[in-house]
């Protein structure tokens, strides 16, 4: 009978596999090392990205704050320079409407000329309502003024006339202008004009103006 001892084959086996264990346990330690630098190095760079980002967003921020400091002070300078074009607007149309208007009554009061009015609109007027027509032959010399009173673009025209009908023309000729409109005769009498010694209608005519 023949007996083989394989007591010290045995350690060796488990020596071998010991070592087999340490050397897939550092296995996996070094690779969970490498895993874990790598995540680093990963997240550093989102940091360092994020960082750029946050500067971007900070100097566009800072450039917003810097347009916008002044934007109260801008809309008072706006506000000032708003208010003075109007007012310069309103000098202008003040100055230009009343010149305008006291032109317009020159030539509605001067022989051989009448209101602004199209010719288009004359023709039509002509046609549909002759009585409202102003004579063009009528002698402006037959009337005139004593009193021109304008408030609010409200005018009122005293004066006179050799007669009635010589009244009749001049709120014809301006309720057909463009620069008058609500032409109303106000009542009026026959008297003795002092200056002439000559017995005419004295008138009182009320208008609003537009300019």
């Amino acid at each position: 009978m023949i007996r083989i001892n394989l007591l010290p084959q045995k350690r060796e086996a488990r020596r071998e596999a010991g070592q087999g264990w340490l050397v897939a346990v550092m296995i996996l330690v070094l690779l969970e090392v490498v895993v874990l630098a790598l995540y680093h190095q990963l997240k550093l760079q989102d940091l360092a990205k994020q960082k750029q980002i946050n500067q971007e967003l900070d100097a566009q921020i800072a450039q917003i704050q810097s347009t916008v400091k002044n934007h109260d002070e801008v809309k008072k300078k706006l506000a000032v320079l708003r208010a003075r074009e109007d007012a310069i607007a309103k000098l202008q149309a003040a100055r230009s409407g009343p010149t305008a208007v006291l032109l317009e009554l020159s030539r509605i009061m001067t022989t051989g000329r009448g209101p602004t009015v199209p010719e288009d609109e004359l023709q039509q007027k002509r046609k549909d309502s002759p009585m409202d027509v102003y004579n063009p032959g009528w002698d402006a010399r037959r009337l005139w003024l004593s009193s021109y009173v304008e408030h609010e673009r409200v005018l009122k025209i005293e004066g006179w006339a050799m007669d009635g009908e010589d009244v009749s023309e001049l709120a014809r000729r301006l309720a057909l202008s463009h620069y008058f409109s609500d032409v109303t005769l106000l009542p009026g009498k026959r008297e003795v004009e002092a200056a002439s010694k000559m017995n005419v209608v004295k008138f009182q005519l009320q208008a609003k103006v537009r300019y």
